[in-house]
This record gives C-alpha cells, sequence and structure tokens, in this order.
C-alpha cells in the first residue's frame, strides 16, 4: 500500500491535471498519493489536496481496491488535525461511501466504522461520530447482527434527541424502525416511523429521504393488511426515486404489483408494468409479480408454484414480498380446496391430492386445519382416508323473529309498569 512519506509533487491544479491524463490508474494513483504527501498548508495547498483525495477515492473505488481506502483513512488523519471539522466530515463519509460502492465489502466496512468511532471519540469529533456510528448501525443490520445494533442505536438515539440535530434523528429513527421491523416487533417499528415523520415535519429533508419514509409506511401498512394505504405510499416512493434514477425504485414498483394482486386486482398489474414509468424498469423483478399475477388470476396453484420456483431470488428470497405471498398461496389453496370439495359428500383425500397436484400429507393437514376454522363443515375419517362433508343446516328464521318479539314485549310492560308505579304514586 502507497504510504505518504515518498518524494511529494508540488500541490497545484497542474499536478492533478497531469495525474487525470495518465492511461494508466495506477499511475494516476501514484501522483495523486505524491500531491497528497506534500507538506504544504497554504489554503491553496489544502484545496488541491482535498480534490486529489476525491480524486483518488473514485480510482481505488474503480480499482476495487477497499483495503486501500481503508488506510488512506488512516494515512490521512495528521492532514485531518489542519483542515475545518466540516471539510473532515465530507472526506470521510466520501472514502467511506467508496468502500461501500466496491462489493463483497461488508465485514471491511464493519471494522473500518469501528476504527473510525474509536478515532472520532479519541479526537471528540462528536458530529462525524454520530454519523459513523449511525452507518455502522445499518451495516450490522443488514448483516442480521440485530442486538449489537439495537444497543448501538437506543444510545445514539437520547444522544442526538438531547443535540436536537433533526436530520440525522430522522436518519436513526428510520434505521430503528426497519430493525424492529426485521425484528417482528410491528408496534416498536410503528412508533420509531412516527418518531421519523414528526421529525422530518420540522425541517427540510432531501426527496431520497422522503422516498425512504414513504417507503418505510408502505411496508409497515402492508404488514397491517392495510394494502390500499400502503399502495399509495409505494407510489410516493416510486415517484420520488424515479425522478432521482435511485435503484430502489424498481422495488418501490415490484411492491406497488404486490398491493395490486393482494387486494385482487391482479388484472392491474399488466397495466401498470405496460404504463411510461413501468417500462423504464422492464426486468425479471417485474417479470416475477407479472408471473405471480397471472396465477393468481387464473386460480392456479401449480402455475403460482412454478413462479415461486422459477424467481425463487425475487419472490422467497425477499422477506418483504415472501411474507405476504406465503398467506396469498394459503388463500389460493384454500379456495382451491373448497371449488374441489364442493361437488362431493364423501370423497378419497386421495382422489383430492391428485386433482390438485400435491402430496397427499400436505392436502390432509391443510384440510384438517380448515375445518377448524370453520371454513367448511366437514370430519376427516383417517381410517378409511377419506372427507366427509356436511351439509351445513340453514338457520331457521323463526328463532330470532321469535326472541325480538319477546325481548319487544318485555319492553313494553317494563314501561307500562314504570306508568303504573307513577299513577299510584
Amino acid at each position: 500500500v502507497p504510504v505518504l512519506n515518498m518524494s511529494y509533487l508540488p500541490a497545484t491544479t497542474d499536478s492533478i491535471a497531469e495525474a487525470l491524463e495518465m492511461k494508466e490508474p495506477s499511475e494516476a494513483i501514484t501522483i495523486l498519493y505524491r500531491i497528497i504527501a506534500n507538506p504544504s498548508c497554504s489554503p491553496e495547498a489544502l484545496r488541491v489536496k482535498e480534490q486529489a483525495i476525491t480524486n483518488l477515492s473514485d480510482l481505488l473505488q474503480q480499482e476495487k481496491k477497499a483495503e486501500e481506502l481503508r488506510s488512506l483513512l488512516t494515512q490521512l488523519r495528521p492532514f485531518f488535525a489542519v483542515i475545518p471539522k466540516a471539510k473532515t466530515a465530507k472526506i470521510v463519509r466520501g472514502i467511506m461511501d467508496a468502500v461501500t460502492k466496491i462489493p463483497g465489502t461488508s465485514d471491511l466496512q464493519i471494522s473500518l466504522c469501528r476504527e473510525m468511532v474509536e478515532w472520532t471519540r479519541a479526537e471528540k469529533r462528536t458530529f462525524l461520530r454520530q454519523r459513523v456510528e449511525a452507518r455502522l448501525a445499518a451495516l450490522l443490520m443488514e448483516n442480521k447482527e440485530y442486538s449489537e445494533a439495537l444497543t448501538l442505536l437506543s444510545g445514539l438515539v437520547k444522544e442526538v434527541r438531547r443535540l436536537d440535530d433533526k436530520l440525522l434523528l430522522v436518519d436513526i429513527d428510520l434505521l430503528e424502525s426497519k430493525l424492529h421491523f426485521s425484528l417482528k416487533n410491528l408496534p416498536k417499528a410503528k412508533a420509531a416511523l412516527t418518531a421519523a415523520r414528526t421529525a422530518a415535519n420540522a425541517i427540510y429533508v432531501p426527496p431520497a429521504q422522503q422516498g425512504t419514509i414513504d417507503l418505510q409506511s408502505g411496508i409497515l401498512h402492508a404488514e397491517e393488511k392495510d394494502y390500499k394505504t400502503a399502495y399509495s405510499y409505494f407510489f410516493e416512493a416510486f415517484e420520488a426515486f424515479n425522478a432521482l434514477e435511485d435503484p430502489r425504485a424498481v422495488f418501490s414498483l415490484k411492491y406497488m404489483l404486490l398491493c395490486k394482486i393482494m387486494v385482487n386486482q391482479a388484472d392491474d398489474v399488466a397495466g401498470i408494468i405496460s404504463s411510461k414509468a413501468g417500462l423504464q424498469y422492464i426486468g425479471v423483478e417485474l417479470d416475477a409479480m407479472k408471473a405471480v399475477a397471472d396465477a393468481h388470476a387464473k386460480r392456479s396453484l401449480k402455475h403460482f408454484e412454478t413462479a415461486l420456483n422459477d424467481y425463487k431470488a425475487q419472490l422467497e428470497e425477499d422477506p418483504i414480498v415472501h411474507r405476504h405471498l406465503s398467506s396469498l398461496y394459503d388463500t389460493l389453496l384454500e379456495q382451491n380446496l373448497c371449488r374441489l370439495i364442493e361437488p362431493f359428500s364423501r370423497v378419497e383425500i386421495d382422489h383430492i391430492a391428485e386433482l390438485i397436484e400435491l402430496p397427499l400429507d400436505h392436502v390432509e393437514k391443510k384440510m384438517s386445519q380448515m375445518i377448524l376454522d370453520k371454513k367448511f363443515a366437514g370430519t376427516l375419517d383417517q381410517g378409511a382416508g377419506c372427507l366427509v362433508i356436511f351439509e351445513v343446516p340453514k338457520p331457521d328464521a323463526i328463532f330470532p323473529a321469535t326472541l325480538d318479539t319477546i325481548s319487544n314485549i318485555s319492553k313494553v310492560v317494563d314501561s307500562l309498569y314504570v306508568r303504573s308505579a307513577k299513577i299510584m304514586a
């Protein structure tokens, strides 16, 4: 790894231009290191060195040299001592963003954040430390280290509330909401999201941040089976991300289609995909939702299972889609079973399993569940391997009518008693 004690170059714009003219990235990287090594602390030299650091981190990111970016942050610590704290924060975040863009570096990012937290604590750089800790909590959450992330966020929330840093508070509350949602703690996830919205209402929130809030709101409403409200939030998030060309736009669109399927409006899916906005994102994510919508429209379990197998990464491995599709699969299975057993009063379970093309034990288990849930009246004769269906007796209308009549007579008698008591008095 190059170090900053090599022979230095003058910290001028000409030196940067020379580096950028190099055809080989390795030569450009060497020149930029030599510019940064210049000991001059004049305002012009500091400005040029800042530019050189930005160019260097971009080149190292393109070359996927994550370890060099990490050592660059350590080597720049003396430089951070002579520039304003705000510029230090900007450079540190820039280099950390560059590491984030290199695939397969999540462990390196976590250890880098830990190092920076220690350094900022020693240097008493509170503003920067809080932001690095928020980033560390997000990385821990992605790595499924939930308990450590929650401990870190709990302390951070109290500290930031005391300082009243609204923009960072929105970030942290959103992160906390996602974390509680991952832990299936819906009430706390909603409370954290409400706190994020309250903080966001007091300040100007960048469109990307507003889109993230809307996306999280949609996810929580969908979890409560309020798909219409969830759809409107996903639509807002999609519009924000689409305008910014953010890659999360396709996920917002995917969740919009999921909401349509869940409210039995699968026919609208093709229309949304073929709309002007939808056409930009045609790809495997939308193909997966279209396959599910087609299976739902045909009420076909076989097509549904084929879609789940063909698009496993997009459906099974997306936790939000997977949660809702499992309940959709159950609904489809129940509808299909009810349709198949309707003509029978007694039928072999084997025969139903053949008709629905599913394993016998799976069908038997589902039928027993449906009987207990009173989806139909019947019993399983496991000795004979049969399902016996009872006719549901129609309730006789005369009994409720009789009860109503007796109730009304009772009221009349009571009122007459009250009147007679008054006359006697």
